[in-house]
């Protein structure tokens, strides 16, 4: 009898604490800012302690957070072409500036894509200067296997320099692809124009 009633004592405990629980959750939550979402698992993934890059910073003298890189840096992932767009550029990178990428079947195939998408509505299919845009009343661009670059010379004998350079920076009513081709497509692009310079 005596077990009974201990066990009996045990039950009521057990529910007591129970309730109370329950009893702290409910004035706990009720009390909560409705507003809030509640307890936050990693506060510092909403309270950061970076600046943002337009916010002042006491940490530099110019009190600027974006901070402009150090003299001579590449940014990673950059591949820098230290060719100015002027004519000595031009005829600089003719003389010092090769293709890097292999030639294979797969990067020809990848340059003649590239040159179908964004050349050839200008120098058409065959890189003769007969793109869908001169029938629109623009200016053709010359062959590059008949015509005459306006820096003179053969289209013809254009080298990888002077390709990539005019890629890179545009000439005349052609404006600079930089922003939409990467370097190495570039070169991928002039792979292929050397073959359009023989037909």
């Amino acid at each position: 009898m005596r077990e009974s009633m201990l066990a009996m004592m045990n039950k009521i405990r057990i529910f007591g604490a129970t309730m109370i629980a329950f009893a702290a959750v409910a004035v706990t939550s009720s009390c909560h800012d409705k507003r809030s979402t509640g307890w936050e698992y990693a506060p510092n993934m909403y309270e950061k302690i970076a600046y943002d890059p337009d916010q002042k910073n006491p940490n530099f003298k110019d009190g600027k957070t974006a901070q402009v890189p150090p003299a001579g840096t590449t940014p990673i992932g950059f591949t820098r072409f230290d060719y100015p767009n002027t004519r000595a550029g031009y005829d600089q990178a003719s003389l010092e500036v090769k293709n890097i990428i292999a030639q294979t079947q797969s990067n020809f195939a990848e340059g003649k894509l590239l040159y179908e998408h964004y050349c050839s509505p200008c120098h058409g299919e065959q890189g003769q200067g007969d793109g869908e845009v001169t029938k629109h009343g623009y200016p053709p661009p010359p062959s590059y296997s008949k015509g005459q670059s306006s820096r003179g010379g053969a289209m013809k004998d254009l080298t990888d320099g002077k390709i990539y350079h005019t890629i890179t920076y545009g000439v005349n009513a052609m404006g600079s692809y930089a922003s939409q081709l990467a370097p190495e497509e570039r070169w991928k692009i002039v792979m292929y124009v050397h073959k359009l310079q023989t037909l």
